[in-house]
């Protein structure tokens, strides 16, 4: 449905979803009112581990969106909107026991098949590539091309662009039904606000305002920061993803999850600290650390570079990330409705697909072909769970 440049939007939710849409949305002229229950990046983009990665997927949607959302994050950086706050660098992924040798050999194949440039490090090459390592790293595999950015810092950059200001502490009851298939706008605490467009990306909150409880769940995860130590930082050159980190999103045979998954990622970031996680709970109060995950995420990356044994840990956080039953996202038209859009339930997938998502959805409400095939992502496959206002 083709919209005019005096349209108006009301997007739900301001995390880099939300952010991202937004922006792309002012782009085509559409005036915006950006609403959060919290604030901005308060949630999931706000807890996240900042990679702009393809290293963990398995060939397939979400491979082929991740790879057009490194490509954008290349593209707003070579015209300035990200120029310093999106780091270019490899990803090595590191087996260190025979089950994720396996693993890591047949997701290595899988990869390259997809089209994605990676290479295979001997033992002699790792020590030169890549001293800081363990002799426990059995077998690593470098992923080029890939990146990090700070989820709040996108999200900023995207409002200020924009021009747009959010609405803080304003949760959303319900979409406003209007004559035939058309939403008015949305219901809030403070009354409603009307808008030819409306955009869900409130990650958790999408459940309830769109009745999916049965089809989101939310998806804790725990992570570490260090104090700086710039000459390690320095000696790093990119992030790590252990093996472990494969076996915890379910890439072994039968892509099988368990209520509490630990996944080990080491980032040496531009401050010369390390981002260290994490773990993929189904259970927990995002507020929470306890010992017995903060202990097994230290013990395993000390395990992987000894040297970290000597950098102090300055705090740990966590958050919850919205995931789908079926471990796609949802993204498209809301079932019922021309002018509502849905776009949630990435979770640790939202920062490198936020700017995409965004862009397709912004081309999406204003009656354009998004640059990305969002058929696999439909919501309208779970139209029978209630995905309506």
């Amino acid at each position: 449905m083709p919209v005019s440049t005096s349209a108006t939007a009301v997007i739900v939710g301001s995390g880099i979803v939300g952010a991202a849409t937004a922006y792309f949305l002012t782009q085509r002229g559409v005036k915006v009112t950006l609403l959060d229950a919290i604030a901005p990046a308060a949630e999931a983009t706000g807890a996240a581990d900042g990679a702009v990665s393809v290293a963990s997927k398995r060939p397939g949607p979400m491979m082929t969106a991740a790879l057009s959302g490194v490509a954008v994050y290349r593209e707003l950086a070579a015209t300035g909107l990200f120029s310093d706050i999106f780091k270019s660098r490899s990803t090595f992924i590191v087996a260190a026991s025979n089950e994720e040798c396996e693993v890591l050999h047949a997701h290595a194949a899988a990869l390259a098949g997809a089209g994605v440039r990676v290479e295979l490090l001997a033992a002699a090459d790792v020590r030169q590539r890549f001293s800081a390592l363990s002799t426990q790293a059995r077998l690593v595999v470098e992923v080029h091309d890939e990146g990090h950015a700070i989820g709040y810092q996108i999200v900023h950059r995207f409002l200020t662009a924009a021009g747009v200001t959010v609405r803080r502490a304003s949760p959303v009851r319900s979409i406003l039904t209007g004559g035939g298939r058309c939403a008015a706008g949305v219901v809030t605490q403070d009354g409603e606000i009307r808008a030819d467009i409306v955009i869900v990306a409130a990650g958790n909150g999408s459940a309830e305002l769109l009745r999916l409880e049965n089809v989101l769940t939310p998806r804790k995860g725990q992570l570490l920061v260090t104090e700086r130590a710039p000459v390690l930082n320095a000696s790093m050159p990119g992030s790590i993803m252990s093996g472990r980190y494969l076996l915890s999103k379910g890439s072994q045979k039968g892509g099988v999850t368990v209520p509490r998954g630990l996944g080990l990622v080491i980032d040496p970031l531009r401050t010369g600290q390390f981002l260290i996680g994490g773990t993929r709970e189904d259970h927990g109060s995002r507020q929470t650390n306890d010992l017995d995950a903060v202990g097994r995420i230290l013990r395993h990356a000390v395990a992987l570079v000894p040297k970290l044994a000597s950098v102090r840990l300055l705090r740990s956080f966590a958050g919850l990330r919205t995931a789908v039953v079926d471990g796609l996202p949802l993204v498209g038209r809301i079932p019922g409705y021309e002018n509502a859009f849905v776009a949630t339930g990435f979770e640790g997938d939202g920062i490198c697909l936020g700017p995409v998502v965004g862009r397709a959805l912004a081309s999406l409400a204003c009656g354009a072909e998004p640059a990305i095939d969002l058929r696999p992502f439909a919501p309208s496959r779970f139209a029978d769970h209630g995905v309506a206002a």
